[in-house]
């Protein structure tokens, strides 16, 4: 599916070479809004010639610093002057990106560009999304096209029903408990081509949209590039739910459709699961018992509008222990005056839940964080799980409503009977909360900061190395790319010295300085897991400093997105990463030494990496930027 979806948009339809140029459909800007627009602007950009263009503004709970951000221009704010260039604001309030847009926007058979992984749940409708760097929005914005690697498959076959009280929550953790991940990584290295999981199967039809989203998910937690359902009867009736039937495609595999590997799952013998604060998945009954000090029900991932008013139901006439803290983030605007008009939302409140905006940082845990020493049970998927980053306990919304009702975890199959969930088919769609440019007018005058200066690679550099993810959120750390529009400095040549690098904070130690004699330009990351490999990637925009990337596993997407911000991708075997870890320094040779295999020195030891970027993307890292000359993109055709 993802294959017939590319082809029909790419100017090869064999979908040959390393990328292949393709037409964009959707563009959905929610990390760094702000960065993508100046990309696109210093492209040429007038107005965006792509179908759908949504910019998210997810700050709800409004402070000093955000509102210091949206001054100054931050990459990651949302200014007035979107709708200018034919791209809605969707304004706070109306939810969290990823199921507004599913609601609203996704339409299947088409593919859709994004800079936040937690949209792959758009793939439940059918639709095919991409996670990029802010500066290949940009150029999509400006172009409608862009440059992409052909994927890979992996057809996942569901049968049988799912039993009472077990959600499709419970079925996601179900595939990360059979090491998913383990499969993508091997394809992966196999091919060097994004992977891209495909629910098939008897039982897959039976499943809701929203469900279907569900599953989609977990597509960045096993590494995958994105993940698809089928478009049919079922997307047919959400779509017409949605008034929105005339955005319906079918989308089915052809017969035969090769795939690269099928892993097989019965619905039926799921049981009721969770994810603990380690990341491991285990039976509900496992931390039976154990006391809850904190629920959040909602949340952009892992609960559909069925699941909010199942847990309604579950926990009518209960009171919430006074130990525990009920907290509930409808996922969307939709969802919240659904569960108001049936009186759910009352149910709720009566148990003593307290309602919270839909933020983007109630996902983060950058606000409502787990208390100290306290469980957390919520049921949205997880940020990369690295050190110091808050951890809590993910599970269904009818394990939650359990804890609720009872203060400590258990199996929600100790309710006394299954309730019976009624979804109303006549749905508010009033887009109140999306800012439009009507009639061409101008919205705002004030114009959005120029795209930050390329910083290419020239000659032999050196790099501080620094093992694992830096701390914060890389602003303070290691600086902001694109806070200001000022031009960051050249790298130095070896025979000039540098200027000094700013230290970032590891364990509360400053990095040492380079050797005397040696130029420093910037750091080099030495990554061990994929969740700091993707906890990096979703930052690259802020860490200005840092120049390369190396780890013995980095998914392609991540690969073409750190080559478009001018960061080198290599691959070293994981038996080597202890003594890198340990080195102060890395030593890189000349760009035009580098081949498939470069030779760098750690410290005094040498050690043969092989360079993970491909075709363009090598131009696009030695650049510094995937940016080109106003007259040099034209859209696919």
């Amino acid at each position: 599916m993802p294959q017939k979806i590319l082809a029909g948009r790419a100017t090869d339809p064999q979908l040959r070479g390393d990328l292949v140029q393709v037409k964009v459909d959707q563009v959905i800007l929610s990390r760094a809004p702000s960065r993508a627009l100046a990309e696109a602007i210093a492209t040429g950009m007038k107005k965006t010639p792509v179908e759908v263009a949504v910019a998210y503004d997810g700050t709800c709970v409004a402070d000093a610093s955000s509102l210091a951000d949206i001054d100054e221009g931050s990459p990651h704010s949302v200014s007035p002057e979107f709708p200018t260039y034919n791209i809605p604001i969707a304004r706070p309030g109306i939810g969290f990106p990823a199921p507004v847009h599913l609601e609203r926007f996704a339409a299947p058979a088409r593919l859709a560009l994004t800079d936040d992984p937690r949209l792959a749940t758009v793939g439940g409708i059918g639709m095919l999304s991409l996670v990029v760097s802010p500066s290949q929005l940009g150029q999509a914005l400006a172009t409608g096209s862009a440059w992409l690697r052909p994927p890979r498959s992996v057809q996942i076959h569901l049968s049988g029903r799912v039993r009472p009280f077990v959600c499709a929550r419970d079925v996601a953790l179900e595939l990360l408990r059979r090491n998913l991940d383990e499969v993508v990584r091997r394809i992966e290295g196999e091919h060097h081509a994004p992977v891209i999981l495909e629910f098939a199967g008897p039982s897959a039809r039976l499943l809701s949209v929203g469900d279907r989203a569900v599953l989609c998910g977990i597509a960045p937690q096993v590494g995958a590039a994105a993940a698809l359902f089928v478009s049919d009867e079922k997307t047919e009736v959400f779509l017409r739910d949605q008034r929105r039937s005339k955005a319906h495609r079918a989308l089915v595999p052809d017969p035969g459709a090769p795939c690269e590997e099928v892993v097989s799952i019965d619905l039926g013998t799921v049981d009721p699961l969770l994810m603990d604060e380690e990341g491991v998945v285990r039976p509900v009954r496992d931390l039976a018992g154990k006391p809850v000090a904190q629920v959040v029900l909602g949340g952009d991932s892992g609960v559909t509008l069925r699941d909010m008013l199942a847990a309604a139901l579950l926990l009518k006439s209960k009171r919430v222990p006074s130990r525990l803290d009920l907290l509930v983030a409808p996922p969307s605007r939709q969802v919240l005056e659904v569960l108001a008009q049936s009186g759910a939302l009352v149910d709720l409140v009566a148990t003593g839940a307290r309602i919270v905006e839909p933020d983007r940082r109630v996902v983060t845990s950058e606000i409502y964080p787990p208390p100290p020493g306290g469980l957390s049970l919520r049921t949205a998927d997880p940020e990369p799980r690295i050190a110091g980053a808050p951890s809590f306990v993910v599970a269904s919304a009818e394990t939650l409503a359990y804890a609720v009702a009872t203060g400590s975890v258990g199996d929600p199959r100790s309710f006394k009977r299954p309730v019976r969930v009624t979804v109303p088919r006549a749905l508010p769609t009033d887009d109140v909360l999306i800012l439009r440019d009507k009639k061409g007018e101008q919205v705002s005058t004030k114009k959005p900061p120029p795209a930050p200066a390329a910083v290419p690679w020239k000659g032999p550099l050196t790099l501080d190395v620094l093992a694992g993810v830096p701390k914060g959120n890389g602003r303070a750390a290691v600086g902001a790319r694109g806070r200001k529009a000022a031009a960051p400095a050249e790298p130095a040549e070896p025979a000039a010295p540098a200027a000094p690098v700013a230290p970032i904070v590891e364990d509360d130690k400053a990095q040492p300085a380079p050797a005397e004699g040696k130029a420093a330009g910037g750091v080099a990351l030495v990554l061990s897991t994929l969740d700091e490999v993707r906890a990096v990637a979703e930052r690259a925009t802020d860490l200005s400093t840092v120049r390369a990337v190396v780890a013995p596993f980095v998914p392609s997407t991540a690969v073409s997105a750190f080559a478009s911000e001018g960061i080198a991708t290599f691959l070293v075997g994981a038996e080597a990463l202890g003594s890198i870890k340990e080195q102060k320094s890395v030593e890189l040779p000349a760009p035009a030494q580098w081949g498939d295999r470069v030779a760098a020195v750690f410290g005094s030891e040498r050690v043969e990496v092989a360079w993970l970027a491909t075709g363009m993307e090598r131009s696009w890292t030695h650049a510094g930027t995937v940016r080109q000359p106003p007259s040099a993109g034209k859209p696919a055709r």
